[in-house]
């Protein structure tokens, strides 16, 4: 997908991956970025570095009123970047069951609704593509993300099953599926992690280049090699965290993982 010209949409673009995926798609030459945030006020920043191409919008993943709203607002849209999440600490066995719901219906329910909304939009405006920040949680989950990692693995299905339908409309759906990100999300987990420009123009990376699966940061695309290779070996190894860090840590020390 050539993105000189299009029309974007980003979900939560207040901070870490979204606003650097609205400032990466600006420089790229998007002639038109819909920042969206429950609080608008909060991408006063990204306004105000190209404010007759910067939109701010109101979205909420929990609020189908405001997921509708924006849909007939940015009528214009090609390009919807699925980007807004949650992600809170507990092990399943030990945290209140609203925790799973929670990240639930917020990074599952709430992306799929952003979806259904805008794939009429896409259609009318003659195809387009479908872009959701996955994880690579999404393909097995660590004791402690139990609520998030279920969350990701349920969008990577859900998408799975969506693309035939969408692409018999025009539209095109991949999934971004990063390692560790330096965002206040993940402040003081110990792991590498790769700054949000580097997912951020990773992601438009492999939207320029047309693939449905997205690994868009160092880390991430040494971890999908093991997972190709023995899905099982990277079950196991995101089950037992320091064997996880130890694995990244001799990749780093041998060049295979320069961050």
């Amino acid at each position: 997908m050539d993105l000189l010209g299009i029309t974007a949409l980003v979900t939560g673009s207040n901070r870490g991956v979204g606003k650097a995926l609205v400032e990466a798609l600006l420089e790229r030459g998007a002639s038109r970025v819909y920042a969206t945030a429950r609080d608008v006020g909060a991408v006063e920043s990204l306004v105000a570095l190209a404010p007759e191409r910067v939109v701010p919008l109101h979205l909420d993943l929990l609020d189908l009123a405001s997921i509708a709203t924006a849909a007939d607002t940015a009528s214009d849209v090609t390009l919807l970047v699925n980007n807004g999440a949650i992600l809170e600490f507990g092990a399943g066995l030990e945290c209140e069951r609203d925790n799973i719901l929670r990240h639930l219906m917020t990074n599952t329910m709430g992306s799929f609704d952003v979806i259904r909304a805008f794939a009429p939009v896409l259609q009318r405006n003659g195809g387009g593509r479908i872009v959701t920040i996955m994880s690579l949680q999404s393909y097995a989950g660590s004791s402690g993300l139990d609520g998030y990692s279920a969350s990701k693995a349920a969008l990577h299905s859900l998408s799975q099953s969506l693309r035939p339908v969408l692409e018999a409309q025009g539209v095109t759906i991949s999934g971004v599926y990063p390692g560790g990100i330096d965002t206040d999300m993940l402040k003081g987990l110990d792991a590498p992690k790769s700054s949000p420009r580097t997912v951020a123009e990773g992601t438009l990376d492999g939207i320029e280049r047309d693939e449905q699966d997205i690994f868009p940061d160092p880390v991430a695309r040494l971890l999908a090699e093991i997972w190709f290779a023995d899905p099982k070996r990277y079950e196991e190894l995101f089950a037992k965290t320091p064997d996880l860090v130890a694995v990244l840590d001799a990749a780093r020390a041998d060049g295979r993982l320069a961050m």
